[in-house]
């Protein structure tokens, strides 16, 4: 397909997981009745952004996958007609977790997770109690509409994550995502922190000559140190933004995204032409000492 219209779902959460999920599958049937035919969910969903502690009760909020929250999506997805790409707490085995984002197909049919890779450990964001790195590697999904990449949130820092996910053919690339700022911060600290992640972001689009598509929750939660920021946005192959959320509201957004771009993109400025792939065995070091 030429053309592709995403669904966007920017919401905020709360402690009931069954009521975000009702929320949840209720905008994603908003979307779909806007044209959506891939709808993205923000990173952990069902949930409130429970990393900001270390607290051994919120390993209950994990579930496996596939499990009761990917049966009630792919219900849906086949209704709807829709791909749904659904961010959940995974408990894979007794005292094993995983930051996991689930892929159903329009018909239903779920075809597999990616777990996520890069595990950040900062101040409100304490996941490395939480999360065992992903071990499936990075992962693209072969849908109905597209072949799309996904990573989740903290990977969206790491240019060789989103490279690897193009290489193998990803048509866009899908990043799920709860980040905000401290609310102790003064405002050009977050329009700098704000700006920083966007740009980061759409570089990687620019990389690669795909659309990046990032999902992020909005509004304060739990303990009142973190206002999520919102901000949800697309961008095409060149870095253009499509569709950017406002930093205060939830939404639900189409957008339509043109996936013959890449080859017009790649065509004028070939990136992937001129990767100088035999130059590149230092970036498996942690840092090139000078010894």
């Amino acid at each position: 397909m030429s053309n592709v219209k995403v669904g966007l779902v920017q919401m905020s959460c709360e402690a009931d997981k069954q009521a975000n999920l009702d929320k949840a599958i209720r905008e994603i049937r908003v979307a779909a009745a806007k044209g959506a035919q891939i709808v993205c969910l923000q990173e952990l969903f069902t949930s409130l952004y429970f990393c900001d502690v270390e607290d051994y009760e919120n390993f209950k909020l994990a579930e496996p996958i596939p499990g009761k929250s990917t049966a009630a999506l792919s219900e849906v997805a086949a209704e709807l007609g829709v791909v749904i790409i659904a961010s959940l707490f995974e408990k894979r085995a007794e005292g094993l977790y995983h930051n996991t984002t689930a892929v159903i197909d329009a018909d239903g049919t779920y075809l597999g997770k990616y777990r996520k890779m890069h595990i950040p450990d900062d101040p409100a964001y304490y996941e490395k109690f939480y999360f065992t790195p992903g071990d499936l590697g990075y992962k693209v999904f072969n849908t109905k509409f597209a072949k799309i990449g996904i990573l989740i949130c903290w990977d969206q820092w790491y240019p060789e994550a989103s490279r690897i996910t193009a290489l193998m053919g990803a048509d866009m690339m899908f990043y799920p995502t709860a980040i905000g700022w401290a609310t102790d911060q003064d405002e050009q600290t977050n329009k700098d922190q704000y700006e920083s992640w966007q740009i980061i972001q759409r570089s990687h689009a620019v990389a690669n000559g795909i659309p990046v598509i990032s999902v992020n929750r909005v509004g304060f939660e739990q303990h009142g140190a973190m206002k999520f920021w919102g901000g949800s946005f697309v961008a095409n192959g060149q870095g253009k933004l499509l569709y950017m959320a406002s930093h205060e509201n939830e939404e639900t957004t189409v957008v339509d995204v043109n996936l013959n771009d890449a080859d017009h993109f790649r065509m004028h400025w070939p990136f992937l032409r001129d990767r100088r792939i035999d130059s590149y065995q230092p970036i498996t070091k942690r840092f090139i000492d000078e010894e």
